[in-house]
């Protein structure tokens, strides 16, 4: 299994998963923008509905967020895709979420397992427009750090954009 730092500086792996809202499969990366991957536990789990809306909330209210529309805020889990639309609509979540139920998605970003490995890990990748990973965030507990390392990301992007 790959380690997730080991794809820092390096192309994102390619996927293909079925997403919500409409259960059609959605290539990564994009191009053109870049990505906030999120993999998280489970759907309606505690720490994955605070991780959840989290990004939900940024994407309206975090300045950073705001001055970077561009961004593209995608969650991961191994949930089927009725269980991430009923989680979606009860959160009002406004972004895509993937379906990785044989779990090739963890394994190509190298995510890991927490909690002494009773749980699936919980890892956000920032990929740039070019579709090149730019840094990891492995914080399992803390879900708020995830927010604030996306936001870090997109703050180091404004930098370069001002620089050129």
């Amino acid at each position: 299994m790959v380690k997730n730092s080991d794809l820092i500086g390096k192309p994102a792996p390619s996927l293909e998963l079925p997403s919500i809202p409409n259960g059609e499969l959605l290539k990564l990366p994009i191009g053109e923008k870049p990505i906030a991957l999120f993999f998280f536990p489970a759907a309606n789990t505690m720490g994955c509905t605070m991780e959840a809306c989290s990004f939900r909330d940024a994407q309206a209210q975090n300045i950073v967020f705001k001055r970077n529309p561009e961004l593209a805020v995608i969650g991961v889990s191994g949930d089927p895709t009725a269980k991430q639309q009923s989680f979606a609509d009860q959160y009002k979540l406004s972004y895509p979420i993937l379906s990785d139920t044989d779990n090739k998605a963890r394994q190509a970003y190298g995510v890991g397992k927490s909690f002494f490995g009773l749980s699936a890990g919980r890892e956000t990748f920032f990929i740039d427009k070019q579709g090149i990973v730019r840094g990891v965030c492995d914080k399992s507990i803390d879900v708020n750090g995830h927010i604030k390392f996306v936001e870090q990301q997109l703050k180091t992007l404004e930098g370069k954009k001002q620089c050129t």
